[in-house]
């Protein structure tokens, strides 16, 4: 959680504490639901008689015993405070003669948060006496392990420094104390229906924690030594299809030593089970995307070979151009089938579609296609789209713009927040003077105009401005998913698919020779 630090205070606060104050605020929740309580946190200002909040949380365990929001408030020269005398005097301060607050009896205590040999903050805490249940096994360890909590507050050893990966269960999930050697002294209801649909057949109370015995457990990422050694650690449990999170954490008393662990559970079996179905069914859609890529090869292949046997130019470069939009449409399918996510790093797509303009389209000349920005990541139910979208611009810019010459086709993506921009230019003989975008017969432009319709984008060609030629520009609403060379995923040993294996191959699964005399030349 990141901490704003209000004007003219913090100066003082190395970035190592600031840091740790923000550690405090990830898992502070843990002493407001055993404590009952509403903690708040106070930082002094340039002059320290003032403080200011600047973090709070409430309990999950009770109700709240501040009605409203305390951040951004302030205490100044106020010497009788608990916040300031605690700052002042660096030891717990407490009272109990519940003070009413809003019409609640409240009890308040203030914790002196103690870094490098000085106090840099202050943590505040309201227990709603009204809301406090009657006294039970439950009630009774929770506010005797939230007394040795706030204990390893003020001497800085809660939170520990490691980190884990993955959020806390919450107290209510499931809650175990243990002894020094392990020993279980404590399990609230939660815990032991956790344990019990584990298959345990004993009760948890004085059994010890890491020696229990449960049928085919496996312990993921930790040891049982590691958990017993650690300061805090994260592991998660797994016996059949049942499944708990843990997270130890090492109680300490006044001299430091270790009097305990507090082990909070979680039940993950349900959120294990849809894991498993998202699993099975991204590996599905994947195997969509593959076959569906392979039978668009394969359409591919079948327009290359009629090509062949067809004398009639004309026909001919129909059927190349009708190639060149089957393999953009294949590309963007085999990205898909090596992603485990329905999002496309388009700059791959469009660097093979302008490596195929060249050879599909501008057979009379060499033309050289460059990209010179980024798409970045497009969701995958608009990719199909837009690569049909550029490859009949960039066709188009080939074929009439540069007449089928030598030159070159840029393409210019532009990204904003919610909207992708991308210009296709060439430095050819520009459009007529008639020529007129909505009545043009151009299949192509045809094409163009009815995808970027469906996408509710807009599309522009006119002539260049600044010089000959003309420019394809298209504004399509698709938000910007991030930087494409960051935390992609894909399948083990997948490969990329160019556009040459598209026009130069046959599907990867079922070789194809030469069709002969079942399919004659026209």
């Amino acid at each position: 959680m990141a901490i704003n630090m209000p004007e003219g205070s913090g100066s003082w606060v190395s970035k190592q504490q600031l840091a740790w104050l923000e550690r405090l605020t990830e898992e502070w929740h843990l002493l407001a639901d055993l404590s009952f309580s509403d903690l708040v946190l106070w930082v002094p200002e340039e002059d320290d008689n003032i403080f200011q909040a600047i973090a709070q949380v409430r309990p999950t365990t009770g109700p709240t015993a501040l009605e409203d929001d305390a951040v951004g408030e302030e205490i100044g020269y106020d010497p009788e405070h608990l916040v300031t005398v605690a700052y002042q005097t660096g030891v717990i301060c407490d009272t109990t003669d519940h003070q009413l607050q809003a019409g609640i009896p409240v009890d308040v205590a203030a914790i002196p948060i103690v870094r490098d040999s000085r106090v840099i903050a202050v943590v505040e805490r309201h227990t709603n006496r009204m809301g406090i249940r009657a006294t039970g096994a439950l009630e009774d360890a929770y506010l005797e392990t939230a007394q040795r909590l706030e204990t390893m507050l003020w001497h800085g050893w809660f939170p520990p420094a490691q980190r884990t990966t993955r959020p806390s269960p919450r107290v209510g999930d499931g809650v175990i104390t243990l002894g020094p050697t392990g020993d279980v002294s404590y399990a609230s209801p939660n815990a032991v229906s956790i344990f019990r649909r584990m298959g345990l057949a004993t009760d948890l109370i004085d059994e010890n924690f890491f020696e229990i015995g449960l049928n085919a457990t496996v312990l993921k990422e930790h040891t049982v030594q590691e958990l017993q050694a650690a300061a805090l650690a994260d592991a998660e449990l797994t016996v059949g299809n049942s499944a708990a999170q843990l997270r130890v954490l090492k109680l300490r008393g006044d001299d430091g030593r270790p009097v305990g662990s507090l082990v909070l559970c979680r039940d993950t079996t349900e959120v294990r089970r849809h894991e498993r179905q998202l699993v099975t069914k991204d590996a599905t859609i994947r195997e969509i995307h593959h076959r569906v890529k392979n039978n668009l090869q394969t359409v591919a292949a079948l327009l290359r070979l009629q090509s062949r046997r067809i004398s009639s130019e004309e026909g001919r470069v129909a059927l190349r151009s009708a190639m060149g939009r089957v393999a953009s449409i294949a590309v963007v399918h085999e990205i898909l089938s090596q992603n485990y996510d329905e999002i496309v790093a388009f700059d791959q797509v469009c660097d093979q579609i302008l490596k195929m303009v060249g050879d599909v389209a501008a057979t009379g000349g060499t033309v050289i296609g460059t990209r010179h920005a980024s798409f970045g990541l497009v969701p995958g139910t608009v990719a199909t789209s837009l690569s049909l979208v550029l490859t009949e611009l960039c066709q188009n810019a080939v074929e009439h713009g540069l007449r089928q010459g030598d030159g070159v086709v840029d393409v210019h993506p532009h990204r904003e927040p919610s909207w992708l921009t991308v210009e296709v230019l060439d430095r050819g003989t520009g459009l007529p003077d008639d020529f007129d975008l909505g009545s043009t017969s151009s299949l192509g432009l045809s094409i163009v105009k009815s995808l970027v319709s469906d996408l509710n984008g807009r599309f522009s060609l006119q002539s260049n401005d600044d010089g000959p030629g003309s420019c394809a520009r298209i504004e399509l609403p698709i938000p910007d998913l991030g930087d494409p060379t960051i935390g992609r995923i894909t399948a083990n040993g997948a490969r990329t698919l160019t556009f040459q294996d598209l026009l130069d191959d046959t599907p990867d699964e079922e070789p194809m020779d030469d069709l002969g005399p079942d399919f004659p030349a026209e």
